[in-house]
C-alpha cells in the first residue's frame, strides 16, 4: 500500500499552504497590518485544518469524496461529492494561469503563455504518474531549501538596509476592521480552507499517531511564514506599494544593493517554481483520487491525465487579463464558493457525525 511518512505530510501541507500566496502578498488589503491579519488568519486556519483532520478521523479514515455518501446517503450524497473533483481541477486551474501571468514578467518575458503553462503541467504530470509517494518526497527535499532562501533574503535585505520598520507605525492605526476585513472570507479560505484536500492525503500517511501534531505544525509554520514576509513587505516597500503591486514580494527582493547580490530575484523563483508545483500537484491529486472513487476506477494515473488536461483548458479560458484573474480570486470566489464548500459543507457534516453514529449503532 502506497505510504508516506508524517514529515513528508508536514512538508506537503507546509508548501501547499504557502502557495504563490508569498508572490503576492496576502492580506493586502489590510496595508500595513496585513502581517498581523496573515497571523490572525493562520490561528483560524489551525483551528480549522485540525476540524478537518478530527472529522476524517471520525469517520473511520474515510476520505473527503466518502464523508458525504456516508453522512448523507448515495443519492444526496454522491452530487455534493462530485462538487470537490470539479473544485479541485479548478483551483489547479487557478494556479496554471498564476504560472502563465508571472513567468513572463519575471524571468520568460518573450514566451508565450501558453507554451509555459502546458510545460509546467507536463512536469506536474509526470511526477504525478508517480504516485503521491514522488511528490511526498520532492516536498520532503524542497521545505528546508524554501526556508534556507528564505533566511538568506532576509540576511542579505538586513544587510543592505532595506527594512525601515517605521513603515509599520502606527499599528492598528486605522482600526481593526480592515485587518478584520482582510481576514473573513479570503484570509481564512484562501490557503487553510484549501486544505481541506489533506482529508485525501491523510489517508497515504502510513503512522498516524501524532499526526494532528504535525498538521498543526505545518500549518502554523506556514501561515507564520507568509506574516514574516508580509512584516518585511512593508517595512521595505511601505504601505502604498505594498497595496498597488502586483508582485510584492518580487519588488522587495529587487531591494538588495550588496556588492555581487544585487539581483535576488532567482530566489523569487524559488518559491514560485518548487510552491506552484506543489500546490498545483496536490490539487490535481486530490481531484483524481476523488473521480477514480466517484466512477469505481481501479487507479489515479487515467484520471491524473483527465484532470490535468480539463485544468489546462480551463486556465486557458477562464480570463483574459491578470487584473481580472486577480479580481475574481479577491471578490468573487471567496464568497460564492470556498465558504460554501470549505466552511458550510464540512461543518453540516460535523454536526451529522452523532446522528449518523447513533443511527448506525440502531442497525447494530
Amino acid at each position: 500500500m502506497t505510504q508516506i511518512s508524517k514529515y513528508e505530510m508536514f512538508a506537503l501541507l507546509a508548501l501547499f499552504q504557502l502557495g504563490t500566496t508569498l508572490i503576492f502578498g496576502f492580506s493586502s488589503d489590510a496595508g500595513r497590518d496585513a502581517w498581523i491579519a496573515s497571523g490572525i488568519s493562520t490561528l483560524f486556519g489551525a483551528g480549522l485544518v485540525l476540524i478537518y483532520l478530527f472529522i476524517f478521523k471520525a469517520t473511520g479514515g474515510l476520505t473527503l469524496v466518502e464523508w458525504f455518501p456516508w453522512i448523507f446517503g448515495k443519492w444526496l450524497g454522491t452530487p455534493l461529492a462530485w462538487l470537490f473533483p470539479l473544485l479541485f481541477i479548478y483551483n489547479a486551474a487557478r494556479i496554471i494561469s498564476d504560472v502563465r501571468f508571472l513567468f513572463p514578467v519575471t524571468i520568460l518575458n518573450r514566451t508565450p503563455d501558453w507554451i509555459i503553462g502546458f510545460t509546467f503541467l507536463g512536469v506536474v504530470i509526470y511526477a504525478l504518474l508517480g504516485g503521491i509517494e514522488v511528490i511526498a518526497r520532492l516536498a520532503g527535499f524542497f521545505l528546508p531549501l524554501i526556508y534556507i532562501s528564505i533566511m538568506l533574503e532576509v540576511t542579505l535585505l538586513a544587510s543592505s538596509g532595506t527594512f525601515h520598520f517605521a513603515n509599520l507605525l502606527p499599528v492598528v492605526g486605522e482600526g481593526w476592521g480592515r485587518i478584520w476585513k482582510a481576514v473573513w472570507p479570503l484570509g481564512l479560505m484562501q490557503t487553510f480552507g484549501e486544505s481541506i484536500e489533506f482529508a485525501i492525503i491523510w489517508s497515504y500517511v502510513g503512522q498516524k499517531k501524532g499526526l494532528a501534531l504535525w498538521t498543526a505544525g505545518g500549518t502554523l509554520l506556514a501561515g507564520f511564514s507568509i506574516a514574516l514576509m508580509d512584516l518585511l513587505a512593508v517595512s521595505g516597500l511601505g504601505e502604498m506599494a505594498f497595496q498597488q503591486m502586483m508582485y510584492p514580494a518580487f519588488a522587495l527582493l529587487k531591494l538588495s544593493n550588496i556588492n555581487y547580490f544585487d539581483n535576488l530575484d532567482a530566489i523569487g523563483i524559488i518559491y514560485l517554481v518548487v510552491n506552484a508545483f506543489i500546490k498545483m500537484s496536490v490539487h490535481l491529486f486530490s481531484a483524481a483520487v476523488c473521480l477514480r472513487y466517484l466512477i469505481g476506477g481501479k487507479s489515479e494515473k487515467p484520471m491524473v491525465v483527465t484532470a490535468s488536461l480539463m485544468a489546462l483548458f480551463v486556465s486557458m479560458t477562464m480570463v483574459i487579463s491578470f487584473t481580472e484573474h486577480l479580481q475574481v480570486a479577491k471578490q468573487i470566489i471567496p464568497y460564492h464558493v470556498w465558504v460554501p464548500m470549505f466552511l458550510v459543507l464540512p461543518g453540516i457534516v460535523l454536526l451529522a457525525l452523532p446522528v449518523r453514529k447513533w443511527i448506525a449503532g440502531l442497525k447494530t
